[in-house]
């Protein structure tokens, strides 16, 4: 074995500072994650800024929808910090992938504090994204995010069930997918279907976060009698618009991240493996106006998936050196509502056989799995 490669695999000539040609091979992953070395290292005074940064501003946000008189202002920060909600956990995403500092510990400890604004179980979580959703991104019957249905599949839905897959994937329904399909089904006391085993930290998680709603509601609800509000506003502006905006925020995110015309899904295993997935599964998003910064980078994912490791204040600079070393063969679009809108259109249910992505009544709309060659 070198590098990587089995004893009679050759080994091709690569060059660390040319990019490769459109026709030659990938080279191994390994290869590719050791020209993000660099990016890897991390910063734990940088970490600790950022999350005790988000954390005030969301404190910040929520108290504003305590105190302004405006009904209609505190449901504008009620979304800003639904909006924070969500920057606060990328950084606990990055603490669960151990990339935020160099601490195991320590990053247990951030990621669990960073995902209670959002009612996140760390360690269910840690098994549904890093485990099942990295290992096996976009492999039909592991990674559940957003996995199209076949047409048989979908035909043999009940009525009810098809009319909501259909709102699912319309491109309005991302808050509402994420919250019964992801967080309901499979983080929030999940049922033996969906509980991916009996751990006593999967409970203890859960309680945490229950605590931590329930302690949240109380504060809103005593801040709205001390200044003699309506509590049902208070509680309306401060806890279900900041949760109900984070769940939008989140289905959007995942959805866009792996999910677009020319990105493919697999049924098959051995055909999942040649495929390259940590490259041709996922979405280089652009925003302009500073979104992406504003979004703590993750939408630069084509890095994040290659190696995990590299943390999210150096992910700009990671996606730049794949693209700059792999021209041609990362998806990088540019967002738009036209895009996102079309994208919705296009991708309903997928043909596993033929790699094509279809409408409701199976009509091929769009071939995807562009050839990518490895070794």
């Amino acid at each position: 074995m070198r590098d990587g490669f089995a004893a009679d695999t050759p080994v091709l000539a690569y060059s660390d500072n040319v990019p490769l040609a459109f026709n030659q091979p990938l080279p191994h992953r390994k290869r590719i994650r050791a020209w993000l070395e660099p990016m890897s290292r991390k910063n734990t005074a940088w970490a600790i800024f950022l999350l005790g940064l988000d954390a005030s501003l969301w404190v910040a946000a929520l108290f504003l929808t305590v105190y302004l008189d405006s009904f209609f202002f505190k449901i504008v920060f009620g979304l800003i910090a639904g909006f924070i909600t969500g920057r606060i956990f990328i950084l606990g995403h990055d603490a669960c992938h151990q990339s935020f500092t160099p601490h195991r510990g320590l990053n247990k400890f951030l990621g669990r504090l960073a995902f209670l604004p959002s009612l996140t179980p760390y360690s269910l979580w840690d098994v549904g994204h890093n485990v099942i959703h990295h290992g096996q991104t976009n492999l039909k019957g592991f990674d559940f995010v957003w996995a199209p249905l076949s047409k048989a599949e979908f035909d043999l839905l009940p009525p009810w069930r098809k009319k909501l897959e259909e709102i699912y994937r319309s491109g309005f329904g991302p808050a509402l997918y994420y919250f019964i399909e992801i967080w309901w089904k499979r983080l929030f006391f999940p049922n033996k279907k969906y509980k991916p085993a009996n751990r006593a930290i999967f409970l203890k998680d859960n309680l945490l976060i229950s605590a931590f709603a329930v302690g949240w509601i109380v504060t809103l609800t005593l801040a709205a009698q001390a200044s003699n509000q309506s509590v049902w506003h208070v509680l309306f502006a401060g806890f279900i618009v900041p949760t109900a905006f984070w769940n939008a925020m989140i289905g959007f995110v995942v959805y866009v991240h792996h999910t677009h015309p020319a990105i493919a899904w697999y049924d098959k295993k051995s055909e999942w493996i040649r495929a390259q997935p940590f490259i041709s599964t996922t979405v280089h998003l652009k925003f302009d106006y500073y979104l992406g910064s504003l979004l703590h980078h993750i939408m630069e994912h084509t890095a994040h998936h290659v190696d995990m490791g590299v943390p999210l204040y150096h992910l700009k600079e990671a996606q730049s050196r794949l693209e700059e070393q792999m021209p041609n063969r990362i998806i990088v679009q540019k967002f738009s509502w036209r895009w996102y809108v079309e994208t919705a259109r296009i991708c309903k249910l997928y043909d596993y056989e033929n790699k094509a992505w279809l409408d409701f009544s199976g009509n091929k709309l769009a071939d995807s799995a562009p050839v990518v060659l490895s070794v």
